[in-house]
């Protein structure tokens, strides 16, 4: 079994929480793919205060830490809802904020990820966002394409409605030119044209801040994922709640619309 421990050795102080917390967690059960709708960024601001923007600082400071343990942790997969197509809607002012701080994050955080053997990818209508964010992402995916550790998936100006209504134009395209009879069309042709055709649907959904919905997040992908809400806003969100997260994940049975081992046990009578 591979000792999730030293992994963390220099990073998580022996006897803390969080060290109590990892050893609870079992390698072989770890998630393929997990997924996570970072919320509570203005009300973390709000309760103390300050401007929306300083909580969405102190959430880039979180998505951080979390990038770092999830690679650390050997998940092949993780996929953050950074700014929904449905964000447009906030004050100018706070758009704006929520774009410089992303170009800071990419400059920033490149040679983290290149020492991580992390690769960037993103969903969702990028290309509409302004130029100079359209260099800096593709430059940062670029730059950390043959990287194989983890995948980092960044949702950006993303909603699952916009990426079905664009996978079906494109599957319509191909099956007007193939001339494609519709009892051809299967889920798994449909998998095929989303953003997120070659990885794994998410295992699990994460969402902060207490909400209970999914945001209008990969409304395709997670129709079998385990979800787990937290109360903790997302830049209080640490290591130690992460694998909370994960421990209650490998407590689930996970049935895809079947029986449980207890239900397809044979009856014992009394």
């Amino acid at each position: 079994m591979e000792d999730l421990q030293k992994k963390f050795e220099g990073v998580i102080k022996p006897g803390s929480r969080e060290a109590l917390l990892l050893t609870q967690i079992r390698p072989e059960r770890l998630p393929q793919h997990v997924a996570i709708i970072m919320d509570g960024n203005g009300r973390w601001a709000l309760r103390r205060r300050k401007p929306r923007v300083v909580g969405h600082r102190a959430g880039a400071k979180a998505a951080r830490r979390i990038v770092e343990t999830a690679a650390r942790l050997g998940i092949p997969v993780l996929t953050l809802y950074a700014f929904s197509t449905e964000n447009w809607k906030r004050p100018q002012e706070e758009i704006e904020a929520l774009m410089s701080l992303l170009r800071e994050f990419l400059r920033k955080e490149l040679e983290t990820l290149k020492r991580h053997d992390i690769r960037l990818r993103i969903i969702g209508r990028w290309e509409e966002l302004e130029e100079t964010i359209r260099q800096e992402l593709h430059r940062a995916m670029v730059e950390t394409a043959a990287n194989r550790r983890m995948q980092l998936v960044v949702a950006l100006n993303y909603s699952g409605r916009t990426e079905l209504v664009d996978a079906f134009r494109r599957l319509y395209r191909e099956a007007r030119e193939s001339g494609l009879p519709p009892e051809a069309i299967t889920e798994a042709l449909i998998t095929r044209y989303l953003e997120t055709a070659d990885l794994p649907d998410p295992d699990l959904l994460i969402r902060t801040s207490g909400e209970m919905r999914v945001s209008n997040f990969l409304l395709w992908q997670i129709a079998y994922t385990e979800l787990y809400v937290t109360e903790t806003l997302w830049p209080d969100f640490r290591p130690a709640h992460f694998f909370q997260a994960l421990i209650e994940y490998q407590k689930r049975e996970r049935r895809y619309g079947g029986l449980s081992a207890v239900e397809r046990s044979p009856a014992v009578l009394p």
